[in-house]
């Protein structure tokens, strides 16, 4: 079968941005890939995870005498860049109901997710610089990720990975298919790693999309995020900031699992590590929800950690609720933070406060939005869409919910 290899061009003020800026910013928070392992035996005493509202965890440490938590700085997506005009592309949407969550805060390390199912290989859990946990896979290994539900016809996937620290192993960093088995020519599997993208199956002939090198070097030992976004045949790949391929007819399985491959070498420069996980389902436009249900949430609104700051990848969400806001100027509604509840009450009345007048003030200053459409509260723990004792519940109380008044 012949293969299509399309370069993937990288603008020169990205590259630059990427070398000078990014790159020292993940090395800062994660260190060499070689020292930021911690090996334990137990798990950590006196840890909390602080999971907040833009669907990620906060790694924190709880005082034994005040019961403050500090939220830590890493964040697994910190070699893109931060401007919002390397984002203006970006047009990927979160789903807004979480069907699968974990990024391994309740496993303990050393051990195989307990969430998961093992098929081969040399996995587990260990501990990052900063507290976060990650799945390592140190051989070439494959697991199963088990869905309460089949994969819906519109679906979001998120991995947040760390690559190999050295580009002479030219597989991929993982590879990921729908339903029960990889290689499978009737559906389409994708990999992607710092040497590019891989889709093969479903009607898509083998295509590789290979990057330059300076994109090639930004991905070498550091984080990144890979998205994926499926609405009927079609599928839309990211990693971080960049859409790398539009695929219009592409044969995803929707089944009740998902097959991933982790292309690891060894313990050193080439072991593999996911640091996060997270599967759902898309919801509908955002005017059709307010005009059936009063009501339309999302997860595509995205925070510093800790912060009210909004970050980047919030773009296409908050595009999307300026559209509909000023298709229909008679349309008032109330832009509310929600929070799970996981430390203290009062903390997260006042982060989704804050949190919720900054999507109000980016909606009128950036979008031109009339500020008479909109007023802005955040409510914390309050007003849970569903109980707190799963990852995937607690997911889903994070959220920032448009509520037409």
């Amino acid at each position: 079968m012949s293969k299509l290899r399309i370069s993937l061009l990288i603008p020169a003020g990205l590259a630059l941005a990427l070398s000078l800026g990014s790159a020292r910013t993940a090395e800062a928070q994660f260190g060499s890939l070689k020292d930021r392992i911690k090996q334990k035996a137990a798990e950590k005493v006196g840890k909390k995870v602080v999971e907040s509202m833009d669907g990620k965890s906060d790694s924190t440490t709880k005082s034994s005498q005040s019961g403050t938590a500090e939220a830590s700085t890493t964040s697994t997506a910190s070699t893109a860049p931060t401007s919002r005009k390397e984002w203006a592309n970006y047009d990927f949407v979160p789903g807004a109901r979480t069907i699968f969550y974990t990024d391994f805060t309740e496993d303990q390390v050393g051990n195989f997710p307990k969430r998961l199912t093992f098929k081969t290989g040399q996995m587990e859990v260990v501990e990052l610089d900063g507290g976060q946990r990650a799945l390592k896979a140190s051989s070439p290994s494959e697991l199963v990720i088990p869905l309460p539900e089949a994969l819906p016809p519109k679906f979001t996937i998120e991995l947040d990975v760390i690559n190999r620290d050295s580009r002479g192993v030219g597989a991929n960093t993982f590879e990921i298919t729908g339903g029960g088995g990889m290689r499978d020519d009737k559906y389409t599997q994708i990999g992607w790693g710092h040497h590019g993208l891989y889709v093969n199956g479903g009607g898509v002939q083998t295509m590789n999309i290979v990057p330059k090198d300076a994109d090639i070097e930004r991905y070498v030992g550091h984080p990144a995020s890979f998205r994926i976004l499926g609405d009927g045949p079609a599928l839309k790949l990211y990693a971080d900031e960049k859409r790398i391929a539009n695929i219009p007819n592409a044969g995803f399985q929707r089944g009740n699992s998902l097959v991933l491959d982790l292309q690891g070498r060894d313990d050193e420069k080439n072991a593999v590590y996911v640091t996060r996980i997270r599967v759902a389902e898309s919801n509908k436009d955002i005017y059709d929800e307010l005009s059936a249900k009063g009501r339309w949430s999302t997860q595509g609104i995205l925070f510093e950690s800790g912060k009210s700051d909004l970050k980047p990848e919030s773009t296409p969400t908050l595009k999307a609720i300026a559209a509909a806001l000023k298709a229909h100027s008679d349309l008032k509604v109330e832009i509310q933070g929600h929070t799970d509840n996981v430390g203290s009450a009062a903390s997260n009345l006042t982060l989704s406060q804050a949190r919720a007048e900054a999507v109000k003030a980016a909606l009128t200053n950036d979008f031109a939005v009339s500020a008479d459409q909109l007023t802005a509260r955040g409510y914390g723990d309050t007003k849970p869409v569903t109980k707190n004792t799963t990852p995937e519940g607690r997911a889903n109380n994070r959220r920032v919910d448009i509520v037409k008044l």
